[in-house]
């Protein structure tokens, strides 16, 4: 549906976009992930066409949109919707209708269309309240439904629920599903959060100095990732740097400062690589011999317990390596985990995610 190529945008010798290419499909929720200040938001913003890029081009349906007039019917298939909810200074109602009069709606058409996003929104006998007396979240629902009440093909969201608290956040959540799943609109959207990227996107892209380093299927990305910083950015504490010392059992044998470490690898022995593991995939044991089905096993201390949510991350020393191991608090409890306490490590060679050793800031 929307093509985009080698897109570049600078601000007075400020260069913010430095050659993004993606294809968006029609009918999927595409997202945009990454630390903040890499160019996510001025990305958005020439999608939505309320910017000009540098350089590059951007087909939609085939057709280049960089140069249309302001006044292109184009732009009508387009919507977007802020970081910061936008209310204007009047009733919720003709906050919503706002768009259906500048389209030339009748009266009667626009009151069905605008009743019928109330109720789709959850806001039903809101009409008549001030926009500007509404919680973040009731602003950011009439935000959305002033956006989807003129039915655009492509809805543009930018960290639509930053500012939101967990109810509000998991409301508009839903509305951009009913949006994608039953109207068919294509969603783009950029967030700082992981778990809502995992929760709605059919595709997520990783931004960093401007440019999408790794995009793809959610799981490709969140449990392959190319490289270390994106390693970092999904929540992959253990990165470590080995060489493959030798093939045993149609494995790789890494050493990993004095430690041998099984994985799945192709790479020849004695290259030097990065890899990667997630802390859930490592498990944790005080007990006798209960890990025998893993191919790695280490013997490390407990240096220090991080409550994270509703898990805590454990950091344990196992030679000169520090591992982050992911914990219930139920099994804090039980294991009497602290520390100083000494513990088995164990996970699997495929569990062990291999990276080239340079990082990369293109792969």
């Amino acid at each position: 549906m929307i093509e985009i190529q080698d897109i570049v945008k600078d601000f007075d010798g400020n260069m913010v976009l430095t050659g993004v290419t993606e294809t968006i499909q029609r009918g999927e929720i595409f997202a945009i992930i990454g630390p903040s200040g890499q160019g996510k938001t001025t990305l958005l913003r020439i999608l939505g066409l309320l910017l000009k890029q540098t350089s590059g081009r951007i087909l939609f349906e085939g057709k280049p949109i960089s140069q249309i007039s302001d006044s292109d019917p184009i732009r009508r298939r387009f919507g977007m919707v802020f970081q910061s909810p936008v209310a204007f200074k009047d009733s919720v109602y003709h906050n919503i209708a706002l768009g259906l009069r500048y389209r030339g709606f009748s009266k009667e058409v626009i009151r069905e269309k605008v009743l019928q996003k109330l109720d789709e929104i959850g806001l039903t006998g809101y009409e008549n309240r001030k926009a500007t007396t509404l919680s973040g979240g009731e602003k950011q629902r009439v935000s959305l439904a002033r956006v989807m009440v003129t039915g655009p093909d492509v809805l543009i969201l930018d960290e639509p629920t930053a500012n939101l608290d967990p109810v509000s956040t998991e409301v508009i959540e839903d509305l951009i599903r009913h949006y994608n799943k039953k109207l068919g609109t294509t969603v783009i959207l950029s967030t700082h959060d992981l778990m809502q990227g995992q929760r709605l996107a059919d595709r997520v892209a990783v931004m960093m100095n401007g440019r999408f380093i790794q995009s793809g299927p959610i799981f490709d990305v969140f449990t392959r990732p190319c490289s270390e910083d994106v390693a970092k950015f999904i929540g992959i504490s253990n990165v470590l740097s080995g060489k493959i010392i030798r093939k045993e059992e149609g494995m790789s044998v890494i050493l990993v400062d004095g430690i041998e470490i099984h994985a799945i690898a192709e790479e020849a022995v004695g290259t030097r690589v990065k890899i990667a593991i997630r802390p859930e995939e490592i498990t944790l044991h005080t007990g006798p011999d209960r890990w025998s089905s893993a191919r790695n096993i280490l013997f490390g201390v407990v240096e220090a317990v991080r409550p994270f949510g509703i898990i805590s991350l454990i950091s344990v020393k196992t030679g000169d390596l520090i591992l982050s191991v992911q914990v219930t608090w139920q099994s804090i409890k039980e294991l009497d985990l602290k520390p100083g306490v000494q513990v088995t490590l164990s996970f699997k060679a495929p569990s062990v995610h291999i990276m080239p050793d340079e990082n990369s800031h293109a792969c």
